[in-house]
């Protein structure tokens, strides 16, 4: 969404719902958040409707009438779906073409056969960052596993030393690349540059990915040597098909919109001339929406057609492919809703006139509340959107740049040590063969490293920007 449209949106929200005090606010929300951290833990309730509680308890809490503060948590929730629903839509549609086609498996073949001994976790971690760009984590997760676990098995490796380059690749694309629902919902909430923050999302991922991936996976090898379950290996997708896409055209394929994005960022940068012909021409194919269709577009020459896919076959693996996110774009839209919520009840103000006392830089706070948040709900969604609520005043006269970090700090904090309360946690478990203390040791410890390093990438970032 541009900053105009969110200007416009804003233009039509509700008046602050209430003028309570910074301690009347400060127990609102820790009120808010432990009933939304107790609905999903204790009462297994699901996101939608813990953060749709959470923020009525939010409103009463904090002394706001009732009708006002579901007005902003109705104006929160269409706003943020507005600004990112259609993105979310396409990138699941542009996943599932990916995944049937049999696309995604011959890219993870093409780059296995080059690959051997020493180099496979670092083709693993590869492969794993090029497949998350599309694709939600979950997604990236049940695609990838059955290779990690073929490759362990056929190869001899250690799991560890195959499992965690590929989920540390995947959960890096998720928390901090767009246009994954996350940082799309920060960017939206804070006005960062989409094509900037997506510039310094992928500089920002590159080391970090190495860190937590290859290189932790060593030691992650030692501490769980594990063998992979016979039982976890499913049938691959492209087992069923006679035919599948060529490496290039898939590849070009899922770069499309990042290539595209990045354009437009750079000519943003070198015409920064809102009325030259060029740069309106790239604002238009650079905008999200723009180049996640024109990948879909594409995807359907480059992907389903060599797959042997009919006409009659497309409109099908749509609907398939926009089922899964219903439940995604509800946990998103409500926690858009939520913070609203907050901001119209001037929590966002009251961290602003706090941080002004404290000598903490804006981005580890920013980092830290995410941390928080994520620790509480086990969601790193949640933690972004609630987050991105929380610190939104403070991108007032930050520069482009430091809005990009400011939302990538965000990503990092927001995937600090999954453990119990995490779906994730849950998945990585049962499909590795692990117990929660393995599970623990490998995956929650990867996780905390990739919150710690790009959280301190982006610090060392503002320090030259």
């Amino acid at each position: 969404m541009t900053r105009l449209s969110v200007e416009m949106l804003a233009a039509d929200a509700p008046e602050p719902i209430t003028s309570a005090g910074h301690a009347q606010l400060g127990i609102a929300v820790l009120a808010g958040i432990a009933v939304i951290v107790l609905l999903i833990t204790k009462f297994k309730l699901h996101a939608f409707l813990s953060l749709t509680l959470g923020t009525l308890v939010l409103g009463a809490v904090a002394g706001a009438p009732l009708d006002k503060a579901i007005a902003s948590f109705t104006t929160g929730l269409g706003t943020t779906v507005a600004g990112v629903g259609v993105l979310i839509a396409l990138g699941a549609i542009l996943g599932k073409m990916l995944a049937d086609s049999g696309g995604a498996d011959q890219i993870v073949d093409t780059i296995l056969e080059k690959a051997g001994g020493r180099s496979m976790p670092w083709a693993m971690v590869l492969i794993a960052s090029v497949i998350g760009l599309p694709l939600f984590f979950e997604v990236g997760v049940v695609l990838l596993i059955p290779v990690v676990l073929m490759v362990a098995k056929r190869g001899n490796y250690s799991l560890m030393r195959i499992g965690i380059p590929a989920l540390a690749g995947l959960s890096v694309m998720h928390g901090l690349v767009p246009p994954h629902p996350g940082p799309l919902v920060a960017i939206d909430a804070v006005g960062a540059n989409l094509g900037v923050t997506l510039a310094l999302g992928v500089l920002v991922a590159i080391p970090t990915v190495i860190i937590a991936g290859p290189l932790f996976s060593r030691y992650a090898a030692r501490w769980v040597d594990v063998p992979a379950p016979d039982r976890m290996i499913p049938q691959r997708a492209s087992e069923e098909l006679e035919k599948r896409p060529n490496f290039g055209p898939t590849l070009a394929t899922i770069l499309l919109p990042v290539v595209l994005m990045l354009s437009k960022a750079l000519v943003d940068i070198v015409v920064d001339d809102p009325e030259n012909l060029t740069q309106r021409v790239f604002d238009v194919i650079g905008s999200p929406m723009i180049a996640l269709l024109a990948a879909v577009l594409v995807g359907i020459f480059t992907l389903l057609r060599p797959a042997g896919f009919g006409r009659d076959r497309l409109s099908p693996l749509v609907e398939k492919g926009l089922a899964p996110i219903a439940g995604i774009l509800l946990i998103v839209g409500a926690g858009g809703g939520f913070k609203q919520t907050l901001i119209d009840s001037g929590v966002g103000q009251m961290v602003l006139d706090i941080s002004k006392d404290w000598s903490i830089p804006a981005l580890l706070l920013a980092w830290l509340i995410a941390v928080a948040i994520r620790l509480a709900t086990g969601s790193a969604t949640v933690a972004t959107i609630s987050a991105a609520g929380l610190v939104a005043p403070l991108a007032e006269g930050m520069s482009t740049g430091e809005t990009a970090l400011l939302v990538l700090a965000i990503g990092a904090g927001s995937l600090f040590f999954s453990h119990v309360n995490d779906a994730g946690f849950w998945l990585v478990k049962e499909y590795f063969g692990l117990d929660v203390g393995q599970t623990i040791k490998t995956w929650s410890v990867m996780e905390t490293i990739i919150s710690v390093v790009a959280g301190g990438l982006v610090l060392l970032l503002s320090l030259v920007m």
